[in-house]
């Protein structure tokens, strides 16, 4: 069965669209940094404040240059979390090469961290304490599991990929002890030795290395279900682009082995900019649940 995560994702957008036209103050809003002129981060953080318009999240877009300094980055950012407008921070990476991105995801407020990548919150994952944001990727894949009613209990999940924005969290929120959770947990990467062996015992497979077609039907088990996050560009002279977009997951020799399979594009990434819209939510009502 396809994991129709554009399905899925539109139907939490218009829940947010309807839970913010029952406010009786104002919008929640959310203050996008994009530094530099980086083209897919452009195209990244215009997805971000068209999707937060059409649900009513008022967005603040803040682009500054490429040579703007560590400290004046932090300045800025000092400011909006000192800004009660602003509901939700986020910083678009990958920030230039003379940036730290932890020192400055670090600096946003926990309260703000929209994106999930303040340490406050996660600690708060990986203690499997509710009140934190989680990375909207990994919560995102973990909303697709759950609205298609597949059991993971006791089942084993490889994750192929150990970033901090993706393997690691996702990793961390299946093994929980709570809904969509209990899944003992394995995790791969690149210096992981016979990568196929690990595959063929896996029940869930989920992928986030970003190299094209690297899944084949040779390394998955028939009835796994497979999320593929990746996001690559390969050639295509039949497209006006010259270029298509797949996944990391051979999808036409793997889906038809697969019980559950998200295709690219149209599953996991729609759901990133669904939960993140849903994380300024939370950060707006709970700001106003504490009476900030």
């Amino acid at each position: 069965m396809l994991i129709d995560g554009k399905k899925i994702a539109e139907e939490i957008q218009l829940e947010i669209q309807e839970k913010i036209k029952q406010l009786k103050f104002r919008p929640p809003s959310l203050a996008v940094v994009l530094i530099g002129n980086h083209p897919p981060s452009q195209i990244y953080v215009n997805r971000k404040t068209q999707a937060c318009e059409s649900v009513g999240i008022h967005s603040v877009k803040i682009s500054l240059p490429e040579t703007i300094t560590e400290e004046e980055l932090l300045k800025k950012i000092h400011d909006l979390n000192e800004d009660y407008s602003i509901d939700g921070i986020l910083v678009q990476l990958p920030l230039p090469a003379h940036f730290n991105p932890m020192k400055i995801t670090h600096f946003i407020d926990p309260k703000k961290d929209v994106d999930g990548f303040n340490p406050y919150n996660v600690g708060k994952m990986l203690i499997g304490e509710s009140d934190g944001f989680l990375p909207c990727t990994p919560l995102g894949i973990k909303v697709l599991i759950e609205k298609y009613g597949i059991d993971i209990t006791g089942r084993h999940a490889l994750v192929i990929g150990r970033s901090n924005i993706v393997g690691k969290p996702l990793a961390a929120l299946l093994m929980q002890g709570a809904p969509v959770g209990n899944a003992t947990v394995t995790v791969a990467h690149r210096y992981s030795t016979d990568l196929k062996k690990f595959c063929l015992l896996a029940d869930i497979i989920i992928v986030a290395i970003g190299q094209p077609k690297f899944i084949t039907a040779d390394m998955v088990k028939d009835g796994a279900v497979i999320i593929d996050v990746g996001i690559n560009k390969i050639e295509d002279k039949t497209k006006k682009t010259g270029y298509r977009i797949v996944g990391d997951v051979d999808f036409d020799n793997v889906a038809p082995k697969c019980s559950y399979i998200t295709p690219v594009p149209g599953g996991v990434g729609p759901m990133t900019i669904a939960m993140l819209l849903n994380n300024t939510l939370h950060a707006y009502l709970s700001k106003r649940v504490a009476g900030d």
